[in-house]
């Protein structure tokens, strides 16, 4: 996500550099596997060798998809003017991280990056849910975001880093062996009885239940749950675990919907509503057709947490940070 964000704003930041800074403006984008420590953080020291590579270039500012915080506190960015370099962590600007919110923080880090004068004031690009402060690293200065709102943003963010959207494909099996299973509130009138009878919060209830059972399904049986490995993560574990639990829910609430819509319209075109009506003894709406859909749904999503046993756990564990993060890690014995 974060080269896709990069570049959807390259050119507009390039723009907008050159309306304020004197002189010549070029701007280069690349990407690179960054390492992170076992506690889940950047190895500092590999990101200043950033300079190294890039000697000519007066900034360098880096978009990561980690969540990156210092003591509690979600760290949006952070500058290293000895180093010309910039972290920027993408999940911390929030679920809502447009492209105008991260070339302003671009922007602001930029400023700061360059000499004084070189520029306007960087406050004018500040963020009202943020504030700039020296961090643990003594000669770096970071932004950091609201303690109470910082946490929600942060988690919202790495969700949508997660790209629930791109997941949904991943879980075919459970798609295929649900749409079989709700393909039998189509043809078996107890079914229609059934859903005509329960009430409209026991409908809600039937389908809260049945995505909570498959989301701790996927979670057991891929290990997506991470546990703090001392008490210090315990933050950071946290708010992995949100996010995938968050993650999940959405994946399988668009294969709950997607099913819904399936069987509700091979349930218009198979179901006669005459015949419909005499079993149900009572008048037939399109209403009558949806409870259906959704009851059979319901029973689809169970069947589609055994279906999902078919499902690549390679392709499911990709989608959260902590097992994304696991790729970077490295020890000193490494």
């Amino acid at each position: 996500m974060p080269t896709r964000r990069v570049k959807s704003i390259r050119e507009s930041f390039t723009a907008r550099a050159r309306q304020l800074v004197d002189g010549e403006v070029t701007v280069s984008s690349e990407t690179r596997m960054l390492r992170i420590h076992p506690d889940a953080t950047l190895d500092i020291d590999s990101v200043r060798k950033m300079e190294e590579d890039h000697a000519d270039a007066d900034a360098v500012i880096m978009l990561t998809e980690i969540p990156r915080h210092t003591n509690g506190h979600p760290l949006i960015s952070e500058i290293f003017p000895e180093q010309n370099v910039a972290i920027v962590s993408c999940p911390t600007l929030g679920a809502w991280a447009t492209k105008r919110r991260i070339q302003k923080v671009f922007t602001g880090s930029l400023l700061r990056l360059l000499p004084p004068g070189a520029g306007p004031d960087p406050e004018e690009y500040d963020q009202r849910w943020s504030r700039w402060q020296s961090t643990e690293r003594g000669e770096a200065l970071g932004l950091f975001a609201h303690t109470i709102t910082g946490g929600p943003r942060t988690v919202l963010g790495m969700v949508l880093g997660n790209d629930p959207l791109r997941t949904v494909p991943k879980l075919s099996s459970a798609l295929a062996a649900g749409a079989a299973t709700g393909a039998f509130g189509i043809f078996y009138s107890s079914i229609w009885q059934m859903a005509d009878a329960l009430s409209p919060l026991r409908l809600v209830v039937v389908g809260l239940a049945a995505m909570i059972t498959m989301i701790v399904w996927l979670i057991i049986r891929d290990g997506l749950w991470d546990r703090p490995r001392n008490r210090s993560l315990a933050t950071v574990v946290t708010l992995y675990n949100g996010s995938t639990a968050i993650t999940l829910l959405v994946c399988i609430l668009m294969l709950y919907l997607a099913l819904v819509v399936v069987i509700f319209l091979a349930g218009l075109v198979i179901i006669d509503a005459e015949y419909l009506a005499s079993v149900i003894s009572s008048e037939v709406s399109l209403l009558n057709y949806l409870n259906i859909a959704w009851f059979s749904a319901g029973m689809g999503v169970f069947a589609g947490a055994i279906g999902s046993s078919f499902d690549s756990g390679v392709d499911l564990r990709r989608l959260t940070h902590g097992q994304r993060e696991r790729q970077r890690e490295y020890t000193e014995s490494a």
